[in-house]
């Protein structure tokens, strides 16, 4: 065990926290090893991989944090079945990378399913524990592409969890934020590598579900909408790009030399998406149109680029020194329209700074506990510019509050993993089963050994007369 100095997340950077001690295992011995120390020293214990949710799910002050990160390895590959079970701490691209070069000459080519986009380096532990989606037209989150995984539960037992073994565990880890167990390693369900070409139309709000779905209906696997930013804009939230991915004949060579945004490219974008916000969105939208028709692998294209600390650069051009958080809603398809025309009002009343908004498709979670994805939603997700100072985290929050009120007067929900800024009352409509949720949380961990800042922020919510 080490001493170690303060952790935060990567996006957001406002989940400061400062535990007593680190411990990077790398296999399952160690990880029965730190949870033994934290017993001793009657520590609580959080664990954090890519770093990258902003709820304060994967830190604990004053606790001990279990980083995974070297827990890394690729334990096995069934060609056969399109299935691989690798270590809790394994990234996205080492995970892609270790596939293309290990499926060449299997019975098929076998890429990933779905991941989150915008970032690479999340863990799949990680990805687990807040059960993420992707941008497919026609998937569940990630509950779907999980086969089974091994959960070390506080006492050190080994279980592994399955839709038949160990079945509440199942539900309750995958989304669960790490409270039931560590996850030491992952079995994915595989699909296979297709090809797909990029389409990229201008479209409405108005207009984007049926699109999305007679895109679902032509083969298209994947999309998204990004729409305008500019709160003075007649088409903020309302006009954007959709843009989709219909698989294609296998004999299709791939595009050799695709344009592609570099890292000058996206500071620009950044730059201009605090400051010049409608010039963002049409640079942005013409570099989409000019990448219509360019040929993927149907795992690559799922690859984003993220700018480490990229706020390092913008705050001294904005004057104060800030960072995007991010909020996620649900709302019942039909209802997408009208959600986006009176999110626009609740933003421009509050004078929020979106500097990237884009909405998606998921299928629901008929898995998990804390499902989020209750229905076939369209999920909703704005990037909120916010300053680092009380009164601009005070304003963010009052954001996130009055675009979850507007989501349930929708009959939609939204996801716990990028703030902690829901009441109570919200949760408990959101979530009906929340507080089932604590207390299988002290069933399964009675000495409440596994913690985080997230849980203990929740917790004292539930527990306020």
């Amino acid at each position: 065990m080490n001493a170690y100095g303060y952790v935060n997340d990567l996006h957001s950077a406002l989940n400061s926290a400062r535990p007593t001690a680190l411990c990077t295992p790398r296999n399952i011995a160690g990880i029965r090893s730190a949870l033994a120390h934290a017993r001793r020293e009657r520590l609580g214990v959080a664990v954090c991989g890519g770093r990258h949710a902003m709820g304060g799910q994967q830190f604990l002050d004053a606790g001990l944090q279990i980083d995974m990160s070297a827990m890394t390895r690729v334990l096995e590959f069934d060609p056969v079945r399109g299935q691989l079970r690798a270590q809790a701490g394994l990234h996205w691209p080492a995970l892609m990378t270790w596939l293309d070069g290990s499926t060449r000459n299997a019975p098929a080519d076998w890429g990933i399913r779905q991941k989150q986009t915008g970032a690479d380096r999340f863990s799949l532990g990680g990805c687990l524990s807040a059960n993420v989606h992707g941008r497919g037209l026609a998937l569940p989150p990630f509950v779907a592409d999980i086969e089974a995984f091994t959960l070390i539960a506080a006492d050190g037992e080994a279980h592994v969890c399955s839709r038949d073994s160990n079945t509440e565990l199942f539900g309750l880890a995958i989304g669960g934020y790490g409270l039931f167990g560590i996850v030491a390693d992952v079995t994915l369900r595989l699909a296979r590598r297709r090809k797909l070409r990029r389409e990229v139309e201008l479209t409405t709000a108005e207009a984007l579900c049926a699109r999305l779905q007679q895109r679902r209906d032509e083969g298209c696997l994947y999309g998204d909408f990004q729409f305008e930013i500019d709160a003075a804009a007649p088409g903020f939230l309302r006009h954007g790009i959709l843009s989709c991915y219909r698989e294609v004949d296998p004999a299709t060579p791939l595009t050799a030399d695709p344009i592609h945004l570099s890292g000058a490219d996206w500071h620009r974008l950044l730059h201009l998406a605090h400051v010049d916000k409608s010039r963002a969105f049409a640079e942005f939208a013409a570099f989409y149109q000019r990448s219509h028709g360019q040929v993927y692998r149907s795992d690559d294209h799922q690859a984003g680029y993220y700018l480490d600390d990229y706020h390092a650069k913008l705050d001294p051009l904005l004057g104060h020194r800030g960072s995007e958080v991010i909020t996620e809603l649900y709302v019942p398809r039909p209802r997408l329209a009208s959600f986006l025309e009176e999110a626009g009002e609740v933003l421009r009343r509050h004078r929020a700074d979106i500097v990237y908004g884009t909405v998606r498709l998921v299928e629901a979670d008929c898995e998990t506990f804390l499902a989020w994805a209750r229905e076939a939603f369209a999920c909703v997700i704005f990037n909120l510019h916010t300053p680092h100072d009380e009164a601009g985290k005070t304003r963010s929050a009052a954001v996130f509050c009055a675009l979850i009120d507007l989501a349930l007067r929708h009959n939609g929900s939204f996801y716990l993993t990028y703030h902690r800024h829901a009441t109570r009352a919200q949760l408990e409509v959101a979530y009906p089963q929340f507080a089932a949720f604590l207390a299988a949380k002290r069933r399964h961990d009675p000495d409440l050994l596994l913690q985080s800042d997230w849980y203990r922020h929740y917790r004292s919510l539930f527990e306020a007369v």
